[in-house]
């Protein structure tokens, strides 16, 4: 109820705005929320009823929800809020909601992202095997690795890193004094069906992590894999993305099509399909390049359609030499889903071999990895700046 003028001597002469009926879960933030709602619609010179409605809507999606100020609603949540036909009594279970919410507060923005991928963990054992070098050698590598993201990025926020808590978690603790995006593997790596390579309660895992610190899940995914693995893989998708939402941790699914499985220009959009219709939204999808552009225009579509807040796709790299992928950068770049890259082994492959066999010193290993990194930033840089042209 709002009175415009004097307060009457009857308080039911004042403007009446009607509520709305939810669930309340929890009381903190409505009057907060409600003067928030309020205020946009009188900055706006908007009619008193109009005001209370947002005001009344803003206040009915906090006390929805646990939290206060950050259960405060966005203007595309209160969007979807009034389009909606038929409310939920328990509004924090409608997932659209719960969604929209979510990908509007996320932190910062990323129209460009170049990720150095040095979360790999099996190959790197492989290597250690193959030339008789002690696996504690791996973490060193690796921190070896950040200061060459270091050195090419000078503090630009569009750079980032992937690496693992198993071999990478001093580098991990160094990239915290740094801007950079960080991701991190959750999934056990060659699992097929899927499988986590913490505790069977990921949730309590990614609870140990800190905010920044993105969730990377490879699955080796295909549309057609026989039911049975597909539910399994289905499942465990599942089980993470709830974790990650009830966590708050950015979650980037990578998706690699089983090899000798048949490929056409719609499989791997297929397979993003697939991963939406079971209701699993990634902030990120980490995707193999690919030399085919109606690939690409699928892609952009499946995305769009099953979630067109999501942040976008970079390009991984499957240790492909250089021009491979520096032609598959140029099909990719006119799509705008497209965000960079997370490569690895193209970067710091053979460096690494010469590296653990005592061949290359620290700093040389640095000073060639961030040549690579350099010259793949490049790459990309100029087929985007083309596509954009």
């Amino acid at each position: 109820m709002v009175f415009p003028d004097s307060v009457p001597d009857d308080i039911d002469e004042g403007i009446v705005a009607p509520g709305f009926p939810v669930e309340v879960y929890n009381v903190l933030g409505a009057g907060d929320a409600f003067m928030g709602g309020y205020l946009r619609g009188w900055l706006r010179d908007e009619p008193i009823e109009e005001c209370c409605r947002l005001g009344n809507a803003c206040g009915a999606i906090v006390v929805s929800r646990h939290g206060c100020a950050p259960a405060m609603p966005t203007w595309p949540e209160l969007e979807l809020f009034f389009a909606a036909r038929e409310l939920k009594f328990r509004l924090r279970e409608d997932t659209q909601l719960e969604h929209v919410h979510w990908a509007t507060t996320r932190a910062g923005t990323y129209e460009d992202l170049m990720v150095l991928a040095i979360d790999h963990r099996s190959q790197f054992e492989d290597l250690a095997a193959e030339v008789g070098a002690d696996r504690e050698q791996i973490s060193r590598f690796k921190t070896l690795g950040l200061r060459a993201v270091v050195a090419v990025a000078q503090g630009d926020a569009r750079f980032g890193v992937l690496l693992d808590g198993r071999y990478g978690f001093e580098a991990l603790t160094q990239a915290a004094d740094h801007p950079y995006w960080v991701g991190r593997p959750i999934e056990l790596p060659r699992s097929r069906p899927l499988e986590f390579e913490s505790s069977a309660d990921v949730a309590t895992e990614l609870a140990a992590w800190p905010l920044n610190h993105v969730v990377k899940c490879l699955v080796l995914y295909h549309p057609d894999d026989e039911p049975d693995l597909r539910d399994s893989q289905d499942l465990q998708l599942k089980r993470l993305f709830d974790a990650c939402r009830k966590t708050r941790h950015e979650l980037l699914i990578e998706v690699i099509l089983p090899s000798g499985m048949p490929v056409d220009a719609h499989t791997a959009a297929r397979a993003i399909s697939c991963i939406y219709e079971i209701g699993v939204r990634p902030d990120w999808w980490k995707l193999e390049p690919s030399s085919s552009a109606a690939t690409w225009k699928n892609i952009e579509r499946a995305i769009a359609r099953g979630d067109p807040y999501c942040r976008g796709v970079v390009l991984l790299g499957l240790s492909a030499p250089h021009s491979e992928l520096a032609a598959s950068f140029a099909v990719a770049a006119p799509f705008k889903i497209v965000k960079g890259f997370a490569v690895g082994r193209t970067i710091f492959g053979e460096i690494a071999r010469e590296w653990f066999r005592g061949v290359t010193g620290d700093e040389a290993a640095v000073k060639r990895m961030a040549a690579n990194l350099s010259a793949l930033v490049s790459a990309w840089r100029h087929v985007r700046a083309e596509a954009v042209a």
